[in-house]
This record gives C-alpha cells, sequence and structure tokens, in this order.
C-alpha cells in the first residue's frame, strides 16, 4: 500500500498542487495527459487492474491502448475532507479543459444535479476520483438508484474525474458520458452511447470505445439498465 502525502494536508493550501511547481501542477498551461506513465491511460501496466470487476472479460486486452477509460494508476487514498478540498481546486480547471472537445455536455454538465456527496475513488476507471450527474429531465428516476428502471431516449449521465498521485499532486482526468439511444437502435451496447472528453479537449467515441464500456457496463444491463451507482454511503439526492 502506498502511503498518503495527503495526510493533515489541505490540496488547497500553501503547498497546493496548483502552485507553481510545474510537474504537479494541474493549473499550468501543459498540457495535463503529459508523458507521466503513472497516469497515462495507454502505459504498459494492465489496464484492467485487480480491482476492476470488468477484469474477468476485459475488452480492451487486443489492444490496451484503444480507447481505453480505466488506465492502471496509483490508489492514493484521500480522506473525504481531502477529496472535497481537491474537487473544489481542480473544478475550473475541469470544465475549461472539458469545454476545449465543443461537446454540449461537457459544457454543462457541472450544473446538473449532482448524485455523489464528493469525489470517490472508481475501480472501473483507472482508480480515478469521481463524481456522478444526471441531466436535469432524469434526475428524479436517476436518484431511485437501483430502482430506477430504464432510462428513456436522450437520457444523458456524465462523471468527470481527476487523479491524486503518491507525490501529493493533482491531475484532471476524462469526463465519461452515457446517453441513451432510441429502443433497439444499438443492441451491442444496450442501446447506450458511450463517449469521452480527454483532459486535451479531444474526444474518444468511436466502435472501440463502444465495445470497450458496454463490455462492462453490460453486465449489468438486465439488474441496472448497464448502470454503476454511487456507492451507497456516497449518495445524495439533490432538491
Amino acid at each position: 500500500a502506498l502511503s498518503n502525502p495527503w495526510a493533515a494536508k489541505n490540496p488547497c493550501a500553501a503547498k497546493n498542487p496548483c502552485a507553481a511547481k510545474a510537474a504537479a501542477n494541474p493549473c499550468a498551461a501543459k498540457n495535463p495527459c503529459a508523458a507521466k506513465a503513472a497516469a497515462n491511460p495507454c502505459a504498459a501496466k494492465n489496464p484492467c487492474a485487480a480491482k476492476n470487476p470488468c477484469a474477468a472479460k476485459n475488452p480492451c486486452a487486443a489492444n490496451p491502448c484503444a480507447a481505453n477509460p480505466c488506465g492502471a494508476a496509483p490508489a492514493v487514498e484521500l480522506t473525504a475532507a481531502q477529496a472535497r478540498a481537491a474537487y473544489e481546486c481542480l473544478l475550473p480547471e475541469m470544465l475549461a479543459a472539458y469545454a476545449k472537445s465543443g461537446d454540449a455536455t461537457a459544457k454543462t454538465y457541472a450544473k446538473w444535479p449532482r448524485f455523489s456527496q464528493r469525489a470517490y475513488q472508481s475501480a472501473t476507471h483507472g482508480q480515478r476520483y469521481v463524481q456522478n450527474y444526471a441531466d436535469p429531465k432524469n434526475a428524479n428516476r436517476y436518484g431511485r438508484f437501483e430502482q430506477a428502471g430504464k432510462f428513456p431516449a436522450g437520457a444523458v449521465l456524465a462523471k468527470d474525474s481527476f487523479l491524486a498521485h503518491p507525490d501529493g499532486g493533482l491531475e484532471v482526468g476524462p469526463l465519461f458520458i452515457m446517453e441513451r439511444l432510441a429502443n433497439g437502435s444499438s443492441p451491442k451496447t444496450h442501446d447506450w452511447a458511450y463517449r469521452m472528453v480527454n483532459p486535451d479537449g479531444s474526444l474518444v467515441s468511436d466502435a472501440a470505445m463502444q465495445e470497450f464500456c458496454a463490455g462492462c457496463h453490460g453486465l449489468l444491463a438486465d439488474s441496472q439498465d448497464s448502470l454503476y451507482f454511487v456507492p451507497a454511503d456516497l449518495r445524495r439526492r439533490p432538491r
């Protein structure tokens, strides 16, 4: 297990990872997708690490760099307070990065109802810290969680992300988006379309992305309409 460099330290305090140290600064002009192997989703390590529930049916085995959103990353655990502070610190940088894509959801999702109390680690997204959002029209349904049933065409769900590095640095991660398609239009993905906005603003939505994401989400197609919900102890129902 990695030691936690964040212990008793506010990520937005005097030693803020958004400070002048460029190597750890997610607010710098440099591309947050720089070639730092620990954060590179195309790194040589197994992109579907041991805690990944999709590892047994790894759809990215043939090409670990093909639209792979679950690249291996150090599992640095933040306290609840640290996770909240880190997200607040990085959110402006996230929004600016995702908006470069021109994607409508990337520009508006942060104003949607949020269903996670704070950022939490997602094993299926490379141990990145994520938060869950649902479009306003479908927020009430999403708030039923496992009892939500099937979502209608046009429903959109978003999950932004960041990494906490062992050296105390923070890094913007991808924005993951699911959109419900018309009934019967994409049987292989259970009528969901998947896309990912990278921190440099590039948008990934190709066939490899659909296959990878559907391979994992599809394990819950019958029971939960292909959705992995927020952990029970971290859920919130927005007013």
